[in-house]
């Protein structure tokens, strides 16, 4: 069937969106020992799980699984209070889809596809959808995915798969291809060693974004196939494309071509906020004038499920004190005569006297008391940072009590760190006694 055959409004109805909300997010370290990466807090008072399921009800996608394993416990409140508006009469919905052990008693999800295949049953007896995108639930961008549905069905393909243009030098991290002129796609590597450049690009590399469309018959069968063969990751990049290109029914579908959300400089705008540096700087990208992000767009508009905080309070006793500068400030923070630059603020921040908070991204309910100095930082929710303590001055202190990021740039602080460091202190004193 050609697009030409089915109007955008059948074809958004006809599909079922699924987002892989399952991973840890290991390069984040402590900072998703207890959270789900893609309920980890994102631009002041989003999540980032919020951006794929924005650009769904965004696109007029309105049937949404969402499928969660690891410490799944604050995405799932995330999603019963904040997404949960949708009219289950009218046929739309954001289910969750927690791991439920269905092939034995110990087997939980095996991979990206096999999450997927433990719900088949679910997805065709009970949904029964025409069409099924499968999204990643922790990447930061903006997209129309009726466009790639539209030209899902235009290519006659049977997969469709999201891609992006990104440096050779990053491809590696990524599943690479190579595609012809109808972007038809004729090889596929999942992170190869040495990623192969584009045709006439030879600093580029075609990546894939972890969106796939698939006919709902093909992808049943395709995972029937994959849960049959002996010694697989269970993945779709690593196991399921590689069959799809070998029946010849892999189509791309470039990012360029239904992106919401460019930036300044009208580039598309897609990251991955899958490391320490890259969550810092993605929430450090917001605060400027002109924004890499813009999250203020209400023609593509971000929702989530905001914190109904009192206002937020600013306290300038001493005319010495710079204000706050080029910063995002979350609702209910108290800032009394402290310095706030190139900064993100969640809510229910407090900043005592004298002290200087710059290029830090301080997550909710987080206390930083008089004369302390942080630069560089991510502080972790519900953190105390004790009167006059200074991070980000002097690197090889912060390393003996801090995580630093792999580019030596970005300090990491949770309160477990601090509460170990004042225990030390304690002990410390005790023996001095």
């Amino acid at each position: 069937m050609k697009a030409g055959d089915l109007n955008k409004y059948d074809l958004v109805k006809n599909t079922l969106v699924l987002i892989l909300a399952g991973g840890r997010g290991s390069r984040l370290h402590e900072l998703t020992d207890k959270r789900a990466k893609p309920a980890l807090y994102f631009g002041g008072n989003r999540r980032i799980i919020d951006f794929a399921l924005s650009n769904c009800i965004n696109s007029g996608l309105n049937r949404i699984g969402v499928v969660t394993q690891y410490a799944a416990h604050s995405l799932l409140r995330h999603l019963q209070t904040g997404w949960s508006f949708l009219p289950q009469e009218r046929g739309e919905f954001v289910d969750m889809l927690p791991a439920r052990q269905q092939i034995d008693d110990s087997t939980w999800y095996r991979g990206t596809a096999d999450a997927v295949y433990q719900n088949m049953a679910i997805i065709r007896d009970h949904y029964r959808p025409k069409y099924v995108l499968i999204l990643a639930g922790d990447h930061i961008y903006k997209q129309d995915y009726s466009v790639m549905l539209m030209d899902h069905v235009n290519s006659g393909a049977k997969c469709t798969v999201g891609c992006i243009e990104v440096p050779r030098s990053e491809a590696h991290e990524f599943g690479v291809m190579a595609v012809n002129e109808n972007l038809k796609v004729k090889a596929f590597i999942e992170k190869p060693k040495d990623p192969p450049a584009m045709v006439g690009k030879p600093d580029v590399s075609l990546a894939s974004m972890g969106i796939y469309v698939f006919d709902a018959d093909y992808l049943y069968e395709m995972l029937e196939r994959e849960v049959n063969t002996p010694e697989t990751s269970h993945d779709f990049g690593k196991n399921v494309l590689p069959k799809c290109l070998e029946d010849e029914t892999l189509y791309a579908h470039p990012f360029s071509r239904s992106c919401m959300g460019r930036n300044t400089e009208g580039e598309i705008y897609w990251r991955d906020v899958g490391t320490l540096d890259s969550f810092w700087q993605s929430n450090i990208d917001l605060v400027s004038e002109n924004p890499q992000l813009d999250i203020y767009d209400q023609s593509w508009p971000i929702r989530g499920n905001p914190v109904q905080a009192y206002p937020s309070k600013f306290f300038y006793k001493q005319t010495n004190v710079h204000p706050v500068d080029n910063s995002l400030i979350g609702g209910g923070c108290v800032i009394t005569d402290a310095l706030i630059s190139n900064s993100v603020l969640f809510d229910r921040v407090k900043v005592d006297a004298f002290s200087k908070v710059e290029h830090c991204v301080v997550l909710p309910e987080v206390t930083i008391g008089k004369n302390c100095v942080l630069k560089n930082c991510i502080i972790d929710r519900t953190c105390h940072i004790p009167d006059g303590m200074q991070i980000g001055v002097n690197l090889e202190e912060d390393r003996k009590r801090f995580r630093i990021s792999s580019t030596g740039k970005v300090i990491l602080v949770t309160p477990k760190m601090l509460k170990k460091l004042e225990g030390e202190e304690i002990a410390s004193e005790a023996h001095l006694d």
